[in-house]
């Protein structure tokens, strides 16, 4: 599976943004679809992820701001962001987990920050 995010920029603090994730390749094989993030010095930490059955699942820094769904037509997976904080502020990445796949996009940057 092959997985490419775009959507990153530079957000004033109380913005959004929409991080789309595309997804090609072994479709079939993936049980979830995540995005993770991983800010300068610390390590690669979950945001929320969303399985085969539409499920999400999200960290508790990020509920009630953030909103992952699916678009399956377009095997692509977006990461709706409200309420942008300067924390939030990260490479984010998208993952595909499933049977014989473990795939990781290049990255996107987002920056919050006035």
């Amino acid at each position: 599976v092959q997985l490419v995010e775009s959507g990153g920029g530079l957000v004033q603090p109380g913005g959004s943004l929409r991080l789309s994730c595309a997804a090609s390749g072994s479709i079939r094989s993936i049980i979830t679809l995540g995005w993770y993030r991983q800010a300068p010095g610390k390590q690669r930490e979950r945001v929320a992820i969303i399985t085969s059955t539409g499920a999400p699942n999200y960290a508790d820094s990020v509920k009630d701001r953030f909103i992952v769904s699916t678009d399956n037509p377009k095997n692509t997976m977006y990461l709706q962001m409200n309420n942008l904080k300067p924390e939030d502020t990260a490479v984010y990445y998208c993952n595909a987990f499933g049977i014989g796949v473990s795939s990781w996009g290049q990255g996107t940057q987002v920056i919050v920050s006035s």
